[in-house]
């Protein structure tokens, strides 16, 4: 074999190493990975090189879900319940300052929420679950308005007998209709 032999499935002219540096690997060699690619079948969104966290499973999603709701509706039922205690008479019983109170802390760490969401990825569910969102294409946190247009988002999810909150069980990306629409992913992180 000489080095303008074609059918060699080498490349003869090889590139000589830098002083300090190891040789470079011939790109044309069958079964070559170049160093930080995910092994085979491992989903990698756009934008993102190596060490990709892995996608946060569906059961972490949900413990959040439900703590979140917890945080924001616990207090305006709690303090609803106050209200209906004081009352004299259960069946003319009306509103009074505990249960506003309640609608007032709803509507702030509603928005509290999800102005973390946007800026961070993670709601305080999310955080103690340790989950994040994030933006498929690069991994980048979606700002407010876009979270807010995913929170919209999954008025689709529960539309078809409530299939999209499932999805994740099933996807390769494990997104919901909502994550599919805004491309987002929900992937695992450190818990702080």
């Amino acid at each position: 074999m000489s080095f303008g032999d074609p059918n060699t499935p080498y490349n003869p002219q090889a590139p000589a190493a830098q002083p300090g540096y190891p040789a470079p690997a011939p790109q044309d060699m069958p079964g070559y990975v170049p160093y930080g690619y995910p092994p085979y079948g491992t989903y990698v969104p756009e934008g993102y090189g190596a060490g990709v966290p892995p996608l946060a499973n569906w059961g972490r999603r949900v413990g959040a879900y439900l703590l979140d709701g917890l945080i924001i509706l616990g207090p305006l039922y709690g303090l609803g319940f106050i209200d209906l205690a004081r009352s004299e008479n259960l069946a003319t019983a009306e509103p009074g300052m505990f249960f506003l109170a309640g609608v007032v802390y709803t509507l702030v760490m509603a928005i509290f929420q999800l102005h973390r969401e946007g800026s961070t990825g993670q709601t305080t569910g999310k955080r103690v679950l340790g989950i994040s969102l994030l933006r498929e294409a690069d991994g980048g946190t979606l700002g407010m308005g876009m979270a807010f247009v995913r929170k919209l988002a999954h008025i689709v999810d529960s539309m078809p007998c409530y299939i999209g909150w499932f999805l994740p069980l099933w996807d390769t990306k494990r997104q919901t209709i909502a994550d599919k629409l805004c491309r987002t992913v929900v992937v695992e992180v450190s818990r702080t």
